[in-house]
C-alpha cells in the first residue's frame, strides 16, 4: 500500500528589514557635526522581530569605506556603537543586516555628518567658531555668534570651563568641544523655582542670571579672597550705582552692606576681591541693566564650611 506524503509546513514569511541610523552630535542647518579624533556614537533601529540579531555599521569617508563595527539589536529593536573618526572632513554611516530567522537582509540609507577641529582660541575664525559660539549661547553662555573668536567668546569659554570643572583657560580643546557638541555642560540652578533671580556659585566662580526656571546668562566672576570672603546666603538687591566709584567699582548692584555685583578692571580666574562679586568691565552694564532692585540673589559654595560676613566689604 502506498504511503501518503506528510504535508510540510510553509516556511515563515520574513519581514522586510526596516533599518534607521543616526549620529550623535550637534545638528545645525541640516547637518550633524562631531569632533575629529573622538569616538563617535551612532544609534538606530530595526524591526523588533530581529531582536538578538547582529548588525554591521560602516563608516565612509567620501565613497571609501574606512571602518566597520558590529552591534547587537535589543528587544526594542535598538542598537548603538562607537566608531573612531580620526580626521576632519565629511563622513557618512550606514547599517547592514544579514538575513535572520525573522527579518530579511537589508541596509539603511546613509546618514551624513562632518568632523571638525577642536583646536580653537582667540583669533580663530570660520564656520567651526560659529558652531562653538552657537552652542555656547544655547547653554546660556554669553558670546557673539559672528564666527570670530573674540573676547566675548573667550569669556564664555572660561565660564563653561569653570562650570564643568575644567582648566580655567580661554581656549578650546578636544574634551570641551566633544562635550559641547553633544549638548552637555549647561548650568543646573540650585533655585529653579525662585523666578527672576541671580545665583553666584563661589566654588566655580560664576554668576548666573536666571528666570523661568532656567539660566539666561552665565558669566565668569572673581569673588572674595580667603582673607576677605564673600558673604553667603539669600539676599535682595537694595541699591544700584551707575558709573565708576572711588574704588574703581563699575555699575554696582548692592545686595547687603558693601557687597555688590560690579565690573572691575581685574577679574582673575580665582577668588581675589575684597568680598564683592567682580565681573569683567565689558559685561558690567548689561548685568546692571538686567538686575532690578528687589531681585533676589543666592550666594553659595559647594566647599566645606561657611563664609562669614565682613563689615566693610569692598571691590
Amino acid at each position: 500500500m502506498a504511503q501518503v506524503p506528510t504535508p510540510t509546513q510553509p516556511a515563515p514569511q520574513l519581514q522586510r528589514a526596516k533599518l534607521t541610523i543616526g549620529v550623535v552630535g550637534l545638528r545645525y542647518k541640516q547637518r550633524t557635526y562631531v569632533v575629529a579624533g573622538t569616538n563617535v556614537r551612532v544609534a538606530g533601529t530595526m524591526n523588533a522581530a530581529g531582536a538578538g540579531d547582529g548588525v554591521t555599521i560602516d563608516l565612509f569617508r567620501g565613497k571609501k569605506r574606512i571602518r566597520s563595527a558590529k552591534a547587537g539589536v535589543n528587544k526594542q529593536g535598538k542598537y548603538n556603537a562607537k566608531l573612531k573618526v580620526t580626521h576632519t572632513g565629511r563622513y557618512s554611516v550606514r547599517v547592514r543586516h544579514k538575513q535572520g530567522v525573522n527579518v530579511a537582509a537589508g541596509s539603511s540609507s546613509r546618514a551624513h555628518f562632518s568632523a571638525v577641529t577642536s583646536k580653537l582660541h582667540e583669533g580663530s575664525r570660520g564656520p567651526v567658531v560659529k558652531l562653538l559660539q552657537r552652542q555656547l549661547r544655547r547653554l546660556a553662555y554669553v558670546t557673539t555668534t559672528r564666527g570670530t573668536y573674540d573676547a566675548s567668546t573667550s569669556r564664555a569659554v572660561l565660564a563653561y570651563r569653570k562650570v564643568n570643572h575644567m582648566s580655567r583657560i580661554t581656549s578650546v580643546n578636544r574634551a570641551m568641544m566633544a562635550k559641547l557638541l553633544t549638548g552637555r555642560g549647561g548650568y543646573r540652578l540650585r533655585h529653579p523655582s525662585a523666578g527672576k533671580h541671580v545665583e553666584a556659585d563661589l566654588s566655580r566662580q560664576v554668576l548666573v542670571l536666571a528666570d523661568h526656571g532656567r539660566p539666561e546668562r552665565i558669566y565668569p566672576i572673581s569673588s572674595g579672597k580667603p582673607s576677605t570672603p564673600t558673604v553667603v546666603g539669600s539676599f535682595r538687591f537694595y541699591r544700584k550705582d551707575p558709573g565708576y566709584n572711588s574704588e574703581g567699582m563699575y555699575y554696582s548692584s548692592y545686595f547687603i552692606r558693601g557687597y555688590a555685583v560690579h565690573g572691575y578692571a581685574s577679574v582673575p580666574t580665582y577668588a581675589a576681591s575684597h568680598g564683592c562679586l567682580r565681573t569683567p568691565i565689558a559685561v558690567a552694564v548689561s548685568i546692571y541693566n538686567w538686575i532690578d532692585v528687589g531681585d533676589r540673589i543666592f550666594v553659595y559654595t559647594k566647599g566645606k564650611g561657611s563664609t562669614r560676613v565682613m563689615p566693610n566689604a569692598g571691590p
